[in-house]
């Protein structure tokens, strides 16, 4: 057994970061990682993703500029698209390999397991650190449909490793990974169909979020299947064939299956260190990232944070302050997310009937996109502007933007609210004409009505 000061397990978002810093400081640090380095985020995530979508937008708002009084003919050359999503990707886990080497790094590439207290072993080498920080985050959660297991089915761990387009696709889960891979394959040409179980997509959105985006994948040609579910699915002969509880049947060359995520944690064997696991199986911390193990830490999505590469790099933060002993807590930011569908939702802090939940006595004002001078410009009137405050405190509490880069305005939101900015430094503000972000002074000034 060797004795070190660090224990990383997992480099995603916040361990490759911590692993680098504390190195810096002298200290010697282990990483194990039993995969590509870089996590979810650059191999099967944010990254890889975006790539794709960006060829996708760009094949849709080609076919979309006809609107405008532009002609284009367009003709997506799929394997060219995923080997750039592939060549990025792979550029980027190397760039996350040589920081790791630079920083003095012991990287270990195994998959690690708990033998003891904070004492961990993986690829035959068995360590011991005062110090052990968990970052081994989710993966696909894969239902337990008859049929399903042993097919070559998609997740998106898999995904990107496409290289001939389906001629059709069947993706299981209306969520944000459904919905954002789903109509990228329909933008770049694939007859897709995805089924929710829920009676709405994105049903942990407002309802009218639901209703921008069913609309507007439906116009990118997805096929919209609600409240059924997957009862069986076959594959042969290189198609999937899946029968709903609504009596119908599907068939594709491809099958997605997007329906929720799971922790990394089983292979850990978190007992034998004495770090307790929820129901669920994420690992308990308390808001200082302490698990019920003396010395040993977690964060990220592992923990049932939101399962954000910003949350994860955040909680590196947050973590390096608690280790200097400084007052940081897991809590102590404003939450937002963007799902990159066409158009975009963007979100921060609380929706109107969380806000009322929580006791505030909280009001909503809404702008619709088609009141926004640029929206109008570019023809991208889909969606709306929407803003939560506490009528007491006039705190801004939340916000839910639907439309054309809805993810770089709502940020404006987020900054105002880490200020503890009131709603009427917005509404006081002159933005430059004619910008989206123009319409968000026009929002709040509904509050003085």
């Amino acid at each position: 057994m060797e004795q070190v000061d660090v224990i990383i397990i997992g480099s995603g978002q916040g361990g490759v970061p911590l692993a680098a810093d504390l190195a810096s400081e002298g200290k010697r640090v282990v990483l194990f990682e039993r995969d590509r380095l870089g996590g979810s985020c650059v191999n099967y995530g944010c990254h890889p993703s975006k790539l794709l979508l960006a060829s996708a937008h760009a094949a849709a708002r080609a076919r979309r500029a006809a609107r405008l009084g532009v002609h284009a003919e367009v003709r997506v050359d799929f394997p060219a698209v995923m080997q750039r999503v592939r060549r990025v990707r792979d550029q980027m886990s190397s760039g996350v390999g040589r920081r790791l080497e630079k920083a003095g790094v012991r990287v270990v590439r195994a998959e690690a397991r708990f033998t003891g207290e904070r004492t961990v072993e993986g690829g035959g080498l068995t360590v011991t650190a005062p110090l052990v920080i968990i970052n081994t985050g989710t993966a696909p959660a894969v239902p337990p449909i008859p049929g399903l297991e042993g097919t070559p089915y998609l997740t998106n761990l898999t995904f990107f490793e496409l290289n001939e387009l389906p001629a059709r696709t069947l993706v299981l889960g209306g969520g944000y990974v459904g919905l954002e891979l789903g109509q990228g394959l329909a933008q770049l040409g694939s007859e897709v169909h995805v089924i929710e179980m829920a009676e709405r997509l994105m049903p942990t959105e407002e309802p009218d979020v639901s209703e921008v985006l069913h609309a507007a994948l439906e116009a990118d040609g997805v096929r919209i299947h609600l409240g059924t579910r997957a009862e069986r699915v076959a594959h042969e002969n290189g198609r999937f064939s899946v029968a709903l509880s609504n009596g119908q049947t599907l068939e594709g060359e491809a099958l997605l299956v997007a329906t929720g995520r799971r922790p990394n944690t089983p292979a850990l064997n978190a007992e034998a260190a004495g770090i307790e696991l929820d129901a669920r199986g994420f690992i308990k911390v308390d808001d200082r990232f302490r698990t019920t193990a003396e010395g040993v830490y977690a964060i990220g999505d592992v923990t049932g944070q939101p399962a954000f590469t910003h949350v994860s790099w955040e909680d590196y933060r947050r973590l390096m302050a608690v280790l200097k002993g400084e007052a940081r807590r897991r809590g102590d930011r404003v939450l937002g997310y963007v799902a990159f569908t066409e158009p975009q939702l963007g979100r921060a802090g609380l929706t109107l009937e969380q806000a009322q939940a929580q006791g505030y006595k909280a009001r909503a004002a809404t702008l619709p996109m088609k009141r926004v001078a640029r929206a109008i410009d570019l023809d991208e009137t889909q969606g709306f502007f929407r803003l939560v405050i506490d009528e007491e405190t006039e705190r801004i509490l939340g916000a839910t933007f639907v439309g054309y880069e809805a993810g770089e305005l709502v940020q404006l939101i987020m900054v105002l609210m880490e200020a503890g900015a009131p709603w009427r430094v917005l509404e006081q503000s002159q933005l430059i004409h004619p910008t989206l972000a123009e319409g968000l002074p026009v929002l709040a000034r509904q509050f003085t009505q």
